[in-house]
């Protein structure tokens, strides 16, 4: 009798415990477990840690509540301003309710895919090409709200979206590099124009200044020469001032000597015609230069007759 009952309560813990190893589920600390018996939804989310079963009658589905990073493939796209881009995103997403990510979609996470390329290949058709250059925060707060509008009824929230890379063709490329080349181009010359007037007034300064002493140039021209001079070149230029020469001029003229201004000029008679000339003072003998011809001109010897004509 005592070894039928130690027989039976070895089979009934050997059948515990089988019980127990079949019923027995570890749920994680970053997963939710949901129930379903006999294909019914188990009300109440099983928390983390050590949970039981039925085995045979229930079953039971681990949803992992962790943020999970997802690449959106490279979408091929127009913008509004017709060109051609390729556009790849990631997008940040998690599930808030295991229970709707179960059973209002068969695969939550294959769905949140389709719904990123599509709503990126939207995103790319209604925006211009420098909106998706530069002004991308505004591109990213666009698409994550369409993404998770419909994924809020999957139970899943979507935390980020953000725009990866924007791929142009290379004639755009180019046409941007010689855009922005123009641009700074032109900045440079701004730039360089505004030094230039700067610098003049600098110069004219410093030109009133040296016009009230003018030593002061003879100091500047100096200092020039040993600048050059520290070059160490084999030939040196030396700029001359034209005050200087004007100097020299004024100092070869001797003390008490008539300059030109000073030369007394014999005025011409009052009865003299624009087209008389005098060729004898004393004799008086005149001519007009309608009487001259173009080998006559008998001003040495007024008396003797013009030379004869070589034909």
């Amino acid at each position: 009798m005592l070894d039928e009952l130690l027989a039976t309560a070895a089979v009934v813990g050997t059948a515990g415990v089988v019980y127990v190893a079949a019923a027995a589920r570890v749920v994680k600390q970053y997963e939710r477990g949901v129930v379903l018996r006999l294909g019914r939804l188990r009300g109440g989310i099983r928390p983390p840690g050590f949970t039981m079963i039925i085995p045979g009658v229930d079953r039971l589905r681990k949803v992992n509540m962790q943020i999970v990073t997802m690449p959106v493939p490279a979408q091929d796209g127009i913008t509004r301003d017709n060109v051609t881009v390729r556009v790849d995103a990631v997008i940040y997403f998690k599930v808030v309710d295991a229970a709707d990510a179960v059973i209002q979609v068969e695969d939550y996470r294959f769905a949140v895919s389709q719904m990123a390329q599509t709503s990126l290949r939207s995103i790319i058709g209604k925006s211009d090409l420098d909106d998706l250059l530069s002004n991308r925060e505004k591109l990213n707060q666009g698409l994550e709200l369409m993404i998770d509008s419909p994924a809020m009824g999957w139970g899943v929230q979507i935390d980020r979206v953000e725009i990866k890379d924007v791929s142009l063709p290379e004639t755009m490329k180019r046409s941007m590099a010689r855009q922005a080349e123009a641009d700074r181009e032109r900045r440079a010359r701004i730039i360089n124009a505004d030094a230039e007037l700067q610098a003049s007034k600098k110069l004219a300064e410093a030109a009133g200044v040296m016009s009230e002493q003018p030593a002061a140039l003879q100091l500047r021209l100096l200092q020039t020469v040993v600048a050059v001079a520290a070059e160490k070149n084999s030939t040196l230029v030396l700029p001359f001032p034209v005050e200087l020469l004007r100097f020299l001029e004024r100092a070869q003229v001797q003390p008490g000597a008539p300059t030109v201004e000073q030369i007394p000029t014999r005025p011409r008679p009052a009865e003299h015609k624009d087209d008389e000339f005098v060729l004898d003072e004393p004799k008086g003998d005149k001519f007009t230069r309608a009487e001259a011809q173009d080998d006559e001109f008998p001003l040495d010897n007024p008396g003797t007759s013009p030379l004869p004509d070589p034909d």
